[in-house]
């Protein structure tokens, strides 16, 4: 079963199959959209800065730590699989200490 999904999702990436990516992407969009609404209900009036690079640090840190373990560590799979150049890759990677 896993294989399998493994596989669909390669395709899903490499493949042009928009209404099969979109499925895989709208239960995250939707997560984010929630969290976010949670966040602003939390805070209530407290100013906020910076929500743009939070928001980003707290998807990023986690996609890169799962794709680096799928990948086996392997920097050049993992570039290729997220669509950016293995340079940049090595720069987040830096940046959360996962190097």
């Amino acid at each position: 079963m896993m294989v399998e999904l493994q596989k669909e999702t390669e395709q899903a990436i490499s493949s042009d199959k928009p209404g099969f990516v979109e499925r895989r992407k709208e239960p995250l969009c939707s997560c984010v959209e929630s969290s976010m609404k949670r966040y602003f209900a939390d805070i209530e009036d407290t100013p906020v800065s910076n929500l743009y690079e939070m928001v980003i640090s707290e998807v990023e840190l986690p996609l890169l730590r799962t794709v680096m373990e799928h990948t086996r560590g392997n920097q050049s799979k993992a570039a290729e699989l997220l669509g950016i150049n293995r340079s940049t890759l090595r720069k987040k990677l830096a940046k959360y200490q996962l190097d």
